[in-house]
């Protein structure tokens, strides 16, 4: 199935600017647990979201081609950390713990839920969350409850749906025709739902083209 007909056809010089903001140094800064330990900048940000083991590090690493970027940081018993990255000084990038791990204590899930809401209200410089769901398996609860939480405190996000190599054409443009219509009745939510496989490569020029739309110019 051509890109075109699951992502929006953006200008080919809108991808070319996609694709050199992604080719830029891409740097590790911190794991944060708490808000005043946020590093401070004046440039736009953007912040990935999702459940856990839904493909966000993979995404990560596509986008900036690098293996293990978005793995750095990530030691055991340190999974609530945001973890930030700087792209080439136009773009900070933020990684958010994966949420609706079953087996998380119900105190755990509150801490992890203030410390976002925290997050997401105290970032003026956030333009935009990107919030993966797993094309194989569509909006569930947990998703629908984190769409609510930025409605809540006005940040404009985007659905990614991952793993797209997983799934048929067919039921793949059936699933993003179908959360497209649902996401109308979020107040906050970009209408535009982006498809990608980070295993082919699929979509991860409209992702670039999308996000370079949000960065500081050249």
């Amino acid at each position: 199935m051509a890109e075109t007909t699951l992502n929006p056809d953006f200008k080919p010089e809108v991808v070319e600017t996609g694709r050199r903001l992604f080719a830029q140094n891409c740097e590790f800064m911190r794991g944060v647990l708490k808000l005043e330990d946020m590093p401070e900048s004046g440039i736009p940000e953007i912040t990935f979201a999702g459940r856990s083991n839904v493909g966000k590090s993979s995404l990560i690493n596509a986008l900036t081609g690098r293996k293990t970027l978005a793995r750095t940081s990530v030691t055991p018993g340190r999974t609530q950390e945001i973890n930030f990255f700087d792209l080439g000084h136009r773009l900070f990038v933020s990684d958010l713990p994966g949420y609706g791990f079953a087996q998380a204590p119900k105190d755990k899930v509150e801490s992890w839920t203030d410390f976002i809401k925290l997050y997401l209200k105290g970032r003026p410089n956030l333009r935009r969350a990107m919030v993966l769901i797993d094309a194989r398996h569509g909006l569930k609860d947990v998703d629908r409850d984190i769409m609510k939480l930025m409605d809540k405190s006005a940040v404009n996000y985007q659905i990614i749906l991952t793993k797209a190599d997983k799934v048929k054409p067919g039921p793949l443009e059936a699933m993003r025709a179908a959360i497209a219509k649902e996401i109308t009745e979020y107040v906050a939510a970009h209408p535009d739902v982006l498809v990608t496989s980070s295993e082919d490569g699929f979509g991860i020029a409209s992702v670039r083209a999308a996000l370079s739309e949000l960065a500081l110019p050249e």
